[in-house]
């Protein structure tokens, strides 16, 4: 077989099968120079789903009469200072995708310099270029793509529908608005404008714009550094869920990628706090030496590979944990507005006043949940303390139990708000906190009297035998056994009893998709889940203000009492501001 060289307009065919996939690929990679050339604002419209017209205008610096040719051409790049192929601080560069976008559209590019005169004016056809010629246009580029995949009519049958491709460019758009907030974005279709996210100095205004108007009220901010990573963002609370994953976003040196390590980070961190519906909303900003990391493992550069995998690992889980133990007690204030709009607005109901309540001191103190487990077996017999008057200024977090409705709901008074708390998720989470925590302080193993022979692929037991001391401190041991096989010689001993064998491929499989054994700690908090259930206190049961007070401060002093183990939250709060809205007031 004879080989040849290929045209110069195929092999950028090919380049653009690499790069361009769908019109969304298109609108990332001229946002990304716009932003490369100090853009501050940038203006999007689009056709057919960007099918049929797609174009990007953006007031920065522009390209010079001499550059604008070269801009098409493929390895002229601005991007790389030196010849260092990893010494990349640029999301493109003028000329990196446009040959690509060329040689499969109609292209024209229109740009000026602060120091021309006019604009130059340059089209490309499938490939083929004109001469620039001059044309009038503001300082800054704008770039117009049309009739995509023209040329290669037989790409046009993997594009979805109109609708479809709008929604990829704008989920593409909101993930380039979240990494640079001091930037003005609008995003039109040939009838109206469908986004504009105006340039603003705070994430967290760019982000709760783009995320949901209730995002800012229901996240934590992530500010942490570690060695020379710094990572900033937001984790939200364990009772703000979504049904998708799609709102967990991490962005390395200001670049949107997709990780499974860091899903598998995400998963380790939240563990315990949430159940398994729904994924938390995190958003990510983790910032690294350039050198740390290799950014051309994916042609559209959706992956990066990092040079110490484990420190980031351990630095992202660690930060996470860290800022959701700082509030664990919170929950998601969109659970008390979505009861609230759900309520029945009544006005014309006969109305007796009632004589207001005295507020309540509490006698208890939180060493009253010393023992969880027989907490109000023991405290249930004894009588309630006499109420006293209690300012409203020294209101704790959790506020002043003032009733109990169905022997199951506790009613507090709190300085802003009204709550009403599951008595029995509150304490169920005490107790799995306090079994947990025995465990992990003097965990039990169980030997097996027969070691457990497990075969595993090479790879499979070299990755099991490199996290040999971590399994071991959570009492799984395990050991060489030739060059495809480990031994068991002990288990944890909450799992006796368990298929060892299928506990060992578990733990392998997780490794292999998160890079640790996530299953194995999942195991474990699963029977210590089922044993704080069977040993909390049940709906259903009378309970003294004293014993509800006591539960509150216990809460209070919980890192996680906002959610019950199998993550839904332990209370829903009113706030004042939001009842005297549904009154009218």
């Amino acid at each position: 077989m004879t080989i040849r060289l290929l045209p110069e307009n195929l092999i950028n065919q090919i380049a653009a099968g690499e790069v361009i996939e769908r019109p969304s690929s298109v609108l990332k990679e001229l946002v990304e120079n716009s932003l490369v050339a100090q853009a501050t604002r940038i203006d999007i419209v689009v056709e057919n789903g960007g099918k049929s017209f797609l174009s990007v205008k953006d007031n920065g610096v522009g390209i010079s009469a001499q550059d604008l040719p070269l801009t098409v051409e493929r390895h002229a790049t601005s991007k790389l200072p030196t010849d260092n192929l990893f010494d990349i601080h640029f999301f493109g560069f003028r000329g990196e995708a446009l040959p690509s976008i060329a040689s499969v559209a109609r292209l024209t590019i229109l740009s000026r310099t602060a120091t021309d005169k006019q604009a130059w004016k340059l089209t490309v056809e499938g490939g083929h270029k004109s001469d620039i010629e001059p044309a009038a246009a503001p300082v800054g580029t704008w770039i117009q793509v049309r009739d995509l995949f023209f040329a290669t009519p037989a790409r046009l049958k993997f594009l979805k529908t109109d609708l479809s491709e709008m929604g990829a460019i704008k989920d593409t758009l909101k993930q380039i608005a979240l990494a640079n907030p001091h930037v003005t974005f609008t995003l039109s279709d040939e009838k109206k404008e469908i986004l504009h996210y105006q340039a603003t100095e705070s994430l967290l205004d760019r982000a709760d714009a783009v995320l949901g108007r209730h995002f800012k009220e229901n996240v934590i901010p992530i500010d942490a550094d570690y060695e020379q990573m710094h990572l900033t963002g937001f984790a939200g609370l364990p009772t703000y869920l979504h049904a998708t994953s799609q709102e967990q976003l991490l962005f390395v040196n200001n670049r949107c990628i997709k990780d499974k390590m860091v899903t598998g980070c995400i998963k380790g961190a939240y563990q315990g706090l949430i159940g398994h519906e729904g994924y938390p909303v995190v958003l990510l900003f983790l910032t690294v030496p350039a050198q740390d990391i290799d950014v051309n493992v994916h042609p559209a550069k959706r992956e990066v590979r990092f040079k110490d995998q484990a420190s980031v690992r351990g630095f992202i889980i660690g930060a996470i944990k860290h800022a959701l133990l700082q509030e664990g007690h919170r929950t998601s204030t969109t659970i008390g507005l979505g009861a609230l709009a759900h309520t029945e607005e009544v006005t014309s109901l006969p109305f007796t006043p009632a004589k207001r309540p005295q507020h309540h001191t509490y006698t208890a103190t939180p060493a009253f949940f010393a023992d969880v487990a027989n907490t109000f077996a023991v405290k249930a017999q004894e009588p309630a303390a006499e109420p006293q008057a209690m300012p409203e200024e020294n209101f704790p977090p959790l506020g002043f139990a003032k009733a109990q409705i169905l022997n199951t709901y506790i009613i507090s008074q709190a300085q802003d708000g009204i709550l009403i708390i599951d008595q029995h998720a509150a304490h169920e989470r005490l107790t799995y906190e306090k079994i947990f925590r025995q465990w992990q302080q003097a965990p039990q193993t169980q030997i097996l009297l027969t070691p457990a022979v497990i075969d595993l692929p090479a790879e499979d037991a070299n990755l099991l035998l490199q996290a040999q001391e971590n399994m071991a401190q959570m009492g799984l041991v395990v050991e060489s056994f030739g060059t495809d096989a480990v031994v068991v010689r002990e288990v944890p001993a909450l799992l006796s009893g368990t298929d060892v064998t299928k506990l060992v491929q578990d733990v392998v499989d997780t490794m292999k998709t998160f890079g640790q054994a996530l299953s194995l700690d999942e195991k474990i908090r699963k029977i210590c889940a089922t044993m704080a259930c069977h040993g909390s206190v049940r709906a259903g049961r009378t309970l003294t203000i004293d014993e509800m007070n006591a539960l509150l401060r216990a809460m209070e002093e919980c890192d996680t009492s906002g959610q019950c183990i199998h993550g839904r939250p332990t209370y829903i709060k009113f706030a004042y501001k939001d009842l005297e809205k549904r009154f009218g007031r």
